[in-house]
């Protein structure tokens, strides 16, 4: 395999270009767009290693099932420790998740060939992928979005899926889908009454923020995490504060820079982290 510096050049980008990231689960492969003068440009198609469970969306902490839906990584999803160092977590149970009071937690992109609810990948592949999250976020991005789906949601194949509990959320997954084939650009994404909703970029510099909740489904949430509305609107606040967080003095490819930028997001979401602690498990 090429380089990835050459390969980059080839396609006329740059490390640290923001990045979208696509999962189709059926043909176990992992997609990476990059930006582009006005758009995004698909620099890489990867073989998924494995994944466990089978198509449908991740309902509860322990059923080794790999998620379905949209998702972004933070610079404080970037994992430095434990078993998997290098990996990606990819930020599930999301707010459409939690409105539907599903559970888990640590479902990452991780080397290993080896899964009970994650996507690994071989370990090449997962070092390429982490360094081009971890340059897209030192650089400046608040985010990398990240949708999981089923399948490749052509009409064709969506038509072709028997009817049962997960057609409407699929169809729903699929305005994603042909938004982002239709324009290139990351969309706008929200959750009202429990359901996905999708609305393109309207060009290049219209970057999407993190999912936006309609008032029901945030109150949904604070039920089920005992906590208030106003609470539920502090923490997000917070994430929007880490992922906001200027670039980091140093190369994030120095493990020393990575444990650095932990220690300081870590500080700064550490009312989240409290808050929500009982979904650190790291039973998937």
């Amino acid at each position: 395999m090429t380089k990835l510096p050459q390969r980059l050049a080839a396609g006329g980008v740059v490390l640290g270009a923001p990045l979208l990231i696509r999962i189709f689960k059926a043909e176990s492969e992992l997609e990476v767009w990059m930006k582009k003068d006005a758009s995004y440009i698909r620099i890489a198609t990867y073989p998924i290693c494995y994944w466990s469970g089978t198509v449908g969306p991740k309902l509860r902490e322990g059923d080794r099932q790999t998620p379905e839906g949209l998702y972004t990584i933070t610079p404080r999803q970037l994992h430095h420790s434990g078993r998997w160092r290098r990996s990606l977590d990819i930020g599930y149970p999301n707010a459409f998740d939690r409105a539907h009071r599903r559970t888990g937690s640590a479902i990452l992109v991780h080397g290993g060939c080896d899964s009970t609810g994650c996507f690994a990948m071989t370990d090449p592949v997962n070092a390429e992928l982490y360094d081009l999250v971890a340059a897209a976020l030192e650089a400046g991005a608040r985010h990398v979005p990240v949708h999981v789906f089923p399948f490749r949601m052509t009409d064709a194949k969506l038509g072709a899926a028997p009817a049962g509990p997960w057609t409407t959320f699929w169809s729903d997954l699929k305005q994603a889908y042909d938004t982002f084939e239709r324009t290139h650009l990351p969309p706008h994404v929200s959750v009202c009454a429990h359901r996905y909703h999708v609305r393109a970029a309207t060009g290049a510099d219209d970057v999407p923020g993190p999912v936006a909740l309609c008032p029901e489904d945030r109150s949904v949430i604070a039920s089920a995490d005992g906590t208030d509305a106003a609470t539920e609107e502090s923490m997000s606040a917070e994430a929007a504060a880490a992922a906001k967080a200027p670039p980091p003095p140093c190369s994030m490819t120095r493990a020393s820079c990575r444990k650095w930028v932990a220690l300081r997001d870590r500080r700064a979401a550490s009312r989240t982290i409290a808050v929500h602690g009982n979904q650190r498990s790291r039973v998937r």
